[in-house]
């Protein structure tokens, strides 16, 4: 059974003031384009896992701090790539101001990325996980989040960074980028391929087009009239047309194994976007898959830890 938020339906039959409308949307812009850092609440050492704090550079320059959690006798590596708004880390919807966020559409649990390192040293991965720029302990530049036109800069700074570290420039390389991060390593491939040709699968969850969680949010506040307006808001704040913020075109790019999935309710966007998004990419070999039985987005980003079994088939079958 399917766990229904009510959220929506009682936003619709509050009337706001023009005042009120303007002030909601200008948050939404600010939430998209200039999010809250989350914090660091865990370490590998948690999980018993051995790391190394490392740093790099982003291709442009910007400072990234991350994680390399080493595996013995390895040559297999996957690169962590985080969602929007997250860290390395993962997100506390559990603590305040996070929780208030996100509790009306059932997203005020914690994800713990921890777990999944676990999984994956255990199964015989080395991993690197890192923040991108403007979340985590990463740094800025624009300080503007861009849903991966912007951030596809570090997901080549953290390739550049392995290809020229004695211990890890022979390592095999799988990507496991979640929705601003497989935003971003699609905006990647489109923009940088020679960077990708010895990369040799890729898992990417729950990617989204800016369009369609802003018309979300909007319906959810009884304004779903008012999208012209927030448009312009965003081109303000960010420089950017809101439709060129998804990476729908750029999936035509992705030429390498990818496995795709989300929740098929999540209350924050629609099936038909990752489907969209799914449905360009160019790779003959590619699978995609819903999670079923919630309404939650989280729920999408817990699922590894929950049900590794396919990624770890996937990973295993493309990194042999």
């Amino acid at each position: 059974m399917y766990k229904t938020i009510s959220m929506e339906n009682q936003l619709k039959n509050t009337v706001l003031s023009n005042d009120e409308v303007k002030q909601k949307i200008q948050h939404m812009v600010d939430g998209l384009g200039k999010p809250r850092r989350s914090p660091i609440l865990h370490t590998p050492a948690e999980q018993g896992l051995e790391f190394e704090d490392v740093f790099f550079q982003s291709l442009d320059g910007v400072p990234l701090e991350g994680w390399f959690m080493p595996a013995e006798g390895s040559d297999k590596l996957i690169i962590v790539n985080h969602p929007m708004g997250f860290s390395r880390a993962g997100f506390p919807a559990h603590l305040e101001p996070w929780r208030s966020a996100f509790a009306g559409t059932g997203n005020d649990f914690e994800i713990n990325f921890i777990l999944d390192f676990k999984i994956l040293h255990d199964a015989g991965y080395n991993i690197l996980a890192y923040d991108l720029r403007n979340f985590g302990h990463s740094g800025s530049k624009s300080g503007i989040v861009t849903n991966g036109i912007f951030e596809s800069r570090d997901v080549i700074g953290s390739l550049i960074y392995v290809r020229n570290r004695k211990d890890m420039k022979h390592m095999r390389i799988g990507l496991f980028s979640r929705c601003l991060g497989a935003s971003s390593t699609i905006f990647a491939m489109h923009k940088y391929p020679e960077y990708f040709k010895d990369i040799l699968c890729l898992v990417a969850p729950q990617p989204l087009s800016v369009r369609v969680i802003m018309e979300r949010e909007l319906e959810m506040n009884g304004i779903s009239d008012r999208i012209t307006e927030l448009e312009q808001a965003l081109l303000i704040s960010t420089g950017f047309h809101i439709d060129q913020l998804t990476a729908r075109d750029a999936a035509k790019s992705v030429t390498i194994p990818t496995l795709m999935y989300g929740v098929h309710r999540d209350l924050l966007v629609r099936p038909e976007d990752i489907e969209s998004i799914y449905t360009n990419i160019a790779a003959k070999d590619k699978q995609f898959f819903w999670i079923e039985g919630t309404t939650s987005r989280w729920e999408g980003y817990a699922y590894f830890a929950k049900n590794p079994g396919v990624i770890l088939d996937w990973f295993a079958t493309y990194m042999k």
